[in-house]
């Protein structure tokens, strides 16, 4: 391809936060609950990358020409591919794509073809818009899918599509076109009507993008208001189930990156029937073979006291918590990603553990690091216990 902006890219990603930020220079889009993937246009080649930078075209075939309709000659598209079933958005459609087999994903895309939501717009012709305002990408992104500009930042969308759009589009496929404009608006109360009725639809909250911004890859620049707070984390290992060893599994050793590489232990997650135990043991044996070569923790019972100096945690070692329960875990090689639920962290590691809400195949556990967590800042901290002198303006270094 020779675009302006040409793939491999990163996409621009999102910071959480707990509430709907308000104030002038807010766009307010629903937070779509699907694979996230960029659409690179050259002619006729067509590109579609996933968040980990690897194509997805095999796996939504049906998806090829609404994209090469909808798009001009020579364009970069950013958004989320997304299946649409009776209930809402099904996620669990999109995880069954991620096959090998070209005739089951064959059968797959006629049975639950996919749709592609958009919401930002990289290039156009010759021209890189990346550091262009996001208010005008919008606004051409809104002229290039045929929708017009409208007049205002909603990208021509009435009153009633902005109510209705996205849980129509989450109820089923809304029009003949698989190639949708995300809702937006400037409102923040009509934000948190999205935040307060999406949920049912399958929609995961609401993000917010500063109308003057640029578009800034692998940076987490936007804002995400989640339902929950959840994590993508690296499994790295696993323990067996206490009366099934080398029959189910009892809990999976969840790891997450810090800035400088290293792969800490933060937690477990065993939310899982007796039935789903036995099938993770199935499933999980292959990635046991030399799981111990180049293992990040492979070496931890040596460098124990190299990583306490350092406040590297590790998994396997006894604690207060143990109580005589045998801390020994069978190593993984580190290529699964999952997606967890959790209350809070302490320190640097989950409270409780955490609850299994799928695996992420369209993630690399090089990109599970802490910076997605949700953190206390350090001012909130030392006003609550009476301690520091912080001010909100200076909250200090982040804990990660």
């Amino acid at each position: 391809m020779s675009l302006p902006v040409n793939p491999p890219v990163e996409p621009m990603l999102a910071r959480p936060a707990d509430a709907i930020p308000e104030g002038d220079g807010w766009l307010y889009e629903p937070k779509w609950d699907g694979f996230r993937a960029l659409v690179f246009r050259d002619g006729a080649r067509l590109l579609i990358q996933s968040r980990d930078l690897k194509p997805l075209d095999r796996y939504f075939p049906e998806l090829r020409e609404p994209l090469l309709d909808a798009l001009p000659e020579r364009a970069v598209m950013d958004g989320e591919i997304v299946i649409a079933g009776p209930n809402g958005l099904d996620f669990d459609a999109l995880l069954q794509r991620i096959h090998p087999a070209a005739s089951r994903v064959a059968l797959l895309a006629a049975r639950t073809p996919a749709s592609y939501v958009a919401w930002d717009l990289l290039a156009e012709g010759d021209e890189d818009l990346r550091s262009v305002p996001f208010a005008e990408r919008r606004a051409r992104l809104a002229a290039v899918l045929g929708r017009g500009r409208g007049g205002s930042v909603d990208a021509g969308l009435t009153d009633a599509q902005r109510s209705t759009a996205a849980p129509a589009i989450a109820a089923g496929r809304p029009s003949a076109s698989a190639v949708l404009l995300t809702p937006a608006t400037d409102d923040p109360a009509v934000a948190a009507d999205w935040f307060a009725r999406f949920e049912g639809a399958g929609l995961d909250g609401v993000v917010a993008k500063r109308l003057d911004g640029p578009y800034e890859p692998g940076r987490r620049a936007m804002v995400k208001i989640k339902h929950q707070r959840t994590a993508d984390c690296a499994v790295a290992g696993f323990r067996w189930y206490r009366d099934a060893p080398g029959e189910l599994v009892g809990s999976l050793l969840l790891g997450l990156y810090d800035d400088a590489g290293t792969l800490h232990h933060v937690g477990v997650t065993s939310s899982f029937t007796r039935d789903e135990r036995r099938a993770l043991a199935a499933e999980l044996a292959p990635l046991r073979e030399q799981a111990l070569d180049g293992h990040p923790w492979a070496g931890w019972k040596a460098m124990e006291d190299e990583a306490a100096r350092r406040g590297q945690r590790l998994p396997g070692t006894t604690s207060r918590w143990s109580r005589g329960r045998d801390p020994s875990w069978e190593p993984l090689r580190v290529e699964r990603v999952c997606e967890v639920a959790y209350d809070h962290l302490q320190g640097d590691r989950f409270r409780h553990a955490t609850t299994f809400r799928r695996w992420r195949p369209d993630r690399l556990p090089s990109q599970c690091r802490y910076d997605q967590l949700e953190s206390t800042p350090p001012y909130e901290l030392a006003q609550v216990f009476g301690t520091g002198q912080a001010e909100p303006s200076d909250p200090g270094p982040s804990p990660q």
